[in-house]
C-alpha cells in the first residue's frame, strides 16, 4: 500500500505563493508518473500538473501553466505555486500512478493511489 501525505496548504492573498509538498512512502522514481490534482466542493477533481517520471516530461493544466512549477526528489513531489488566484481555492491531492495507466494526461481515472488532501484558499 502506497502512502502519500500532503502539507504546505494553508491561506493566502491573490498574487501570493504556497509550495505544496507530498511525503511518499515509496521511491517516486520507482512510479510510472505522479501528479496534483485539486477539487473544489460541488465539483469534479481536476489534474493540475504531472511528471512522468521516467523522463522527467512535465504536463499542466493550461489554467496553471506559467505559474505552477511541479517537482520530484526521491520520496516526495512538491507543487511550487506563484501568482495565487481565487479560482485556485480547492483541495490539493498528491497522486501516483504505479502500473502505468496514463496520469502524466492528467486524467483522474488513471490514479492508483491518492493523499488526503490540502486545502488552499486564495483571498481576493
Amino acid at each position: 500500500q502506497v502512502q502519500l501525505v500532503e502539507s504546505g496548504g494553508g491561506s493566502v492573498q491573490a498574487g501570493g505563493s504556497l509550495r505544496l509538498s507530498c511525503a511518499a512512502s515509496i521511491d517516486t522514481y520507482s512510479t510510472y508518473s505522479m501528479g496534483w490534482f485539486r477539487q473544489v466542493l460541488g465539483k469534479e477533481r481536476e489534474g493540475v500538473a504531472a511528471v512522468y517520471t521516467r523522463t522527467r516530461n512535465t504536463h499542466y493544466a493550461d489554467s496553471v501553466k506559467g505559474r505552477f512549477t511541479i517537482s520530484q526528489d526521491k520520496n516526495a513531489l512538491y507543487l511550487q505555486m506563484n501568482s495565487l488566484k481565487p479560482e485556485d481555492t480547492a483541495i490539493y491531492y498528491c497522486a501516483t500512478d504505479v502500473w502505468g495507466r496514463g496520469l502524466i494526461s492528467l486524467r483522474t481515472s488513471a490514479v492508483d493511489y491518492w493523499g488526503q488532501g490540502t486545502q488552499v484558499t486564495v483571498s481576493s
